[in-house]
C-alpha cells in the first residue's frame, strides 16, 4: 500500500471518528436532558427538603426505598409492591418450601431482646446453643431492641453448607460467646393433615400457602390418610393467601379429569389457556372445600376451579377476590419488586373473581366464636353414609 492511499484511509477513519463522537455526544446530551426533564421535580424537591427541612432526610437506601414506594403508589394497584431485602428473602423461602438455616426459633421478649430456641439435633443445638440464649450479633448485624425480627431471620438464613457467625449470651451469665455454625436445609411444609376426630373415614387436609412443594406434599397427605382408612376428604384453604399460580394450577389438576383450569392474559399478549390433558391422580376422590375471607389468589384458583367444574362443594365464607398475577424482580440489593403483569379468570365460574371472591355453596359462619363445627356440618351434609 503506497503512502498516498494510507493517508487517505487515515483521513477517512479520523473523519468517521469525529462524526461518531459528535453523534454520541448529541444523543447522550439529548438523553441527559430528557432524564433531567423527567425527574427535575424530584431532584428539586429533594434539594429543598435537604436545605430547609428541620428533619434530616434518611440516608440511602431508605430514601431510595421511599421514592420507589411513592412511584408505585401512583399506580393505584395494591398488588404492585416493593419489598425490602430481609422480607424478600423470607418470602422467597416460603415459596420455595425450604430454607438454609441453623435450626432455631426466635422470640422477642418485652425488652426487645431476641431469644433463641434451638430445634433438637439442629446445627444450632449441636453447636451448644440452648433455650433462652440471648442473640447479640449475626455476622456483621448487631442486634438491638430496634432490629426488625425479619432482618435477624434473614441474616441467619443462607445457602446450604455456608457458615454464619453468631454471638449470644447464656441466661444468668455476663460473658458473650461466639460460634460459627454451618447451615443446612430445613423444609417449610405447606400442607398438614389429620383424620377427623369423630369421623375416622374423613381426612382433613390444610394447605397454608401455594409453594413449589405443595403438590408433592398434597399427594403424600392423601396417600397417608388413605392408608389410615380415610375414604372422604376435606381440603381446608382457610386463611391461605395463595402464592405461586403454577402451584395452584398443579393442585387443581390433581382433582380434575378434563377441561380448562384458567385462562390468563399479559399486557398486549394473546390469551393463554391452562387445561387438563389427562385425569388427575385424585380425580375420583370424594371431596369438599372450605374457604373464608383469608382465602386468596392461587388458593382461590383451586376452590374456584373445583366449583366451576362441579367437582367439589364449597363451604365457608366468600373468599378474598384476587385474580391478578405478579412478576417478581430482584433488585441489585436483593430487595424485590412485585409488578402486576397479568389477569386470570376461571371459565365457567358464575361471576368474575376480582373484587367479589368465590361464593360458597353452603355458607357457614365458621370464623365466629359461636359457629357450629364446620367439619361436622360437612360430615352430616356430604359424607355421612347409612
Amino acid at each position: 500500500m503506497n503512502k498516498k492511499v494510507t493517508l487517505v484511509l487515515v483521513a477517512i477513519f479520523f473523519s468517521a471518528s469525529v462524526i461518531f463522537a459528535f453523534l454520541m455526544g448529541y444523543f447522550a446530551h439529548d438523553w441527559l436532558q430528557s432524564s433531567r426533564q423527567n425527574y427535575f421535580l424530584v431532584e428539586e424537591a429533594r434539594l429543598l427538603i435537604q436545605n430547609h427541612a428541620y428533619t434530616e432526610l434518611p440516608a440511602s437506601p431508605d430514601l431510595e426505598y421511599g421514592m420507589i414506594r411513592g412511584m408505585l403508589g401512583t399506580l393505584n394497584d395494591p398488588y404492585t409492591i416493593f419489598i425490602e431485602p430481609a422480607q424478600a428473602e423470607l418470602q422467597g423461602d416460603d415459596l420455595r418450601g425450604e430454607f438454609g438455616g441453623i435450626g432455631v426459633r426466635l422470640e422477642q421478649n418485652q425488652s426487645g431482646e431476641i431469644m433463641l430456641f434451638p430445634f433438637p439435633e439442629s446445627p444450632a443445638f449441636l453447636a451448644g446453643l440452648r433455650e433462652n440464649d440471648r442473640l447479640l450479633r449475626v455476622d456483621a448485624l448487631e442486634i438491638s431492641a430496634d432490629t426488625p425480627l425479619a432482618d435477624v431471620q434473614a441474616a441467619l438464613r443462607g445457602p446450604e453448607g455456608s457458615t454464619v457467625e453468631i454471638t449470644y449470651q447464656r441466661a444468668n451469665t455476663g460473658k458473650p460467646s461466639t460460634k460459627k455454625i454451618r447451615r443446612t436445609i430445613f423444609p417449610l411444609p405447606s400442607v398438614a393433615w389429620n383424620l377427623a376426630e369423630n369421623e375416622p373415614r374423613l381426612g382433613v387436609i390444610q394447605i397454608s400457602r401455594m409453594a413449589s412443594t405443595t403438590t408433592d406434599e398434597l399427594i403424600r397427605a392423601v396417600e397417608d390418610l388413605q392408608s389410615r382408612g380415610a375414604e372422604f376428604f376435606v381440603l381446608d384453604l382457610r386463611n391461605n393467601p395463595g402464592g405461586l399460580i403454577d402451584a395452584g394450577i398443579n393442585v387443581a389438576r390433581l382433582f380434575l379429569s378434563s377441561g380448562t383450569i384458567i385462562e390468563q392474559q399479559y399486557k398486549n399478549q394473546p390469551v393463554e389457556s391452562f387445561t387438563v390433558n389427562e385425569a388427575g391422580r385424585f380425580s375420583d376422590l370424594p371431596l369438599a372445600v372450605i374457604i373464608n375471607q383469608g382465602t386468596a389468589s392461587s388458593a382461590e384458583l383451586v376452590a374456584g376451579v373445583l366449583k366451576a367444574h362441579q367437582r367439589a362443594k364449597i363451604y365457608g365464607r366468600p373468599s378474598f377476590g384476587k385474580d391478578t398475577l405478579q412478576l417478581v424482580f430482584e433488585l441489585s440489593d436483593n430487595s424485590s419488586l412485585h409488578i402486576t403483569a397479568a389477569k386470570w379468570w376461571i371459565p365457567g365460574l358464575e361471576s368474575p373473581l376480582g373484587g367479589n371472591g368465590i361464593m360458597p355453596d353452603r355458607m357457614i359462619p365458621m370464623d365466629s366464636a359461636d359457629a357450629p363445627d364446620e367439619i361436622q356440618t360437612i360430615i352430616q351434609e356430604v359424607f355421612s353414609q347409612p
